[in-house]
């Protein structure tokens, strides 16, 4: 029997071909956070509530579209720094830290967080960048 790793954070990252200001506004606005916080084809996000600011809620429904399974994320806002960073905990008590790094006309995001325990670690990292993915492509095309 082997030790199983202990993995205490999770980052994934994307290159957006989009200013970090068009960035920022489509990561926070519901209405758009709806488009494209999907990880994948049979899932979709009916229900957003953000205010995105220090000390501010926020909650994001997340459901396959038949309804056979689904969830609640939802937290606080530790700091918001706008254009920059958001860290925020979940009302599990995991917490996140998204980095907004602007490379000329493209944003970087990078994303750091704290697996839950009981998913294994490649699911989650897989889930979160295909969320990532398809904010990229959401804000590609909506920029054009």
């Amino acid at each position: 029997m082997g030790l199983e790793e202990v993995v205490k954070s999770i980052t994934v990252e994307t290159i957006v071909d989009v200013p970090v200001e068009w960035a920022w506004k489509i990561w926070s606005t519901p209405s758009d956070i709806m488009q494209w916080n999907i990880p994948f084809n049979d899932w979709h996000c009916p229900k957003v509530e953000n205010e995105v600011i220090t000390g501010g809620k926020f909650l994001f429904r997340m459901e396959t579209k038949d309804g056979s399974d689904g969830f609640d994320h939802a937290g606080t806002y530790d700091i918001v720094v706008p254009h920059q960073l958001i860290e925020y905990t979940g009302n599990d008590g995991r917490t996140s830290h998204i980095q907004f790094t602007s490379i000329g006309k493209a944003t970087t995001i990078t994303e750091t967080f704290q697996p839950e325990q009981n998913t294994p670690i490649e699911l989650q990292k897989d889930f979160c960048q295909s969320v990532l993915d398809k904010f990229k492509r959401y804000a590609e095309e909506k920029y054009k």
